[in-house]
């Protein structure tokens, strides 16, 4: 089989990885330059040199045994490790948040810049287009993409499957990035704010295992206020973010070094129940974190779950 997994984060990359082990071909597009989706890092340059942000999920857990060996082996490889301030049972990647993602993307065929516009039904399978014009067919396709974006390409296809998805929708999120000459005078290196409140989260990012560069800051506003400021200026963001840290530390903040924002329209997800879906008669499936809870586990488990789904289906004896 030729299957193709439209998303190369979490969730797309968990169930590659449980469709090669049953010998399936698997083809990831992504509209992203690289790895990583909300498990991004941003490096910016300054004149203190290259500072580094994990500007999308801060950290994972790992709870299920089958993610905790999945974490076991990231560690071994190097590129994941505990980041206790964070709590007991807190993991980044290393040096990035995007580490974990890059080095499960190694085996595969991964088309990056590579976004999908549409998804035709063809006689033995589908046919995936993408915005510069380029076509795949293939026997099967899974969908691993936030909610909004699968409803958008599910719709003309099955539109009940989109009806669920849309259903479920995401939190936004504005995301500011700072970075000092100097550390900042606190030994506070993370908290998470009240869901009332206008920062409902802050770490030092470079207080993470593997960082280097300059004092680097990643603020993040609570759903509420993303959503009621969610088309309002970035700069004005930058300040009220920027404001809210001041006031939670108790200091006056020095001019930064680097300033950036960034607008996450769909990050933190609903949670839809199902775990993950599977046509096996049109041989379309969807996973994603959107169908368990926001969390880099639940993207994995999904994942993992619909590859399963996959396994114990008839596409297994197509030729």
């Amino acid at each position: 089989m030729h299957i193709a997994i439209v998303g190369a984060g979490m969730a797309g990359l968990a169930c590659a990885e449980g469709l090669a082990g049953q010998g399936q071909v698997v083809t990831l597009l992504d509209k992203g330059r690289g790895p990583g989706g909300r498990m991004s890092t941003r490096r910016i340059a300054t004149s203190a040199g290259e500072a580094t942000f994990d500007h999308g999920a801060q950290y994972f857990t790992a709870r299920d045994p089958g993610f905790k060996a999945r974490v076991d082996g990231l560690i071994a490889a190097g590129c994941v490790a505990p980041w206790i301030v964070a709590g007991e049972d807190a993991f980044v990647g290393v040096p990035g948040m995007n580490a974990p993602i890059r080095q499960m993307a190694k085996p595969f065929a991964v088309e990056w810049g590579a976004q999908v516009i549409g998804l035709a039904p063809i006689a033995e399978g589908w046919r995936l287009v993408t915005q510069t014009g380029s076509s795949l067919e293939v026997d099967a396709v899974v969908l691993a993409l936030p909610a909004e974006q699968a409803a958008e390409l599910v719709g003309p296809v099955r539109p009940d499957l989109a009806a669920r998805a849309r259903a479920t929708p995401a939190a936004p999120c504005w995301t500011v990035m700072l970075a000092f000459g100097d550390a900042l005078p606190t030994l506070r290196n993370c908290w998470r704010g009240a869901e009332t409140d206008v920062l409902g989260w802050a770490a030092r990012n470079n207080s993470k295992p593997g960082r280097t560069g300059p004092e680097a800051w990643v603020l993040q506003a609570t759903p509420d206020w993303s959503r009621q400021h969610l088309e309002d200026d970035p700069d004005w963001v930058a300040i009220e973010l920027s404001a809210a840290l001041s006031a939670q530390l108790e200091l006056t903040l020095p001019p930064p070094i680097a300033c950036s924002t960034h607008r996450w329209r769909y990050a933190r997800s609903g949670v839809e129940g199902s775990g993950a879906v599977w046509d096996a008669d049109r041989r379309l499936g969807l996973c994603g974190d959107w169908f368990i809870g926001a969390r880099v586990e639940a993207a994995w488990k999904s994942g993992t779950m619909l590859a399963e789904q996959i396994a114990t289906s008839a596409i297994g004896s197509v030729a």
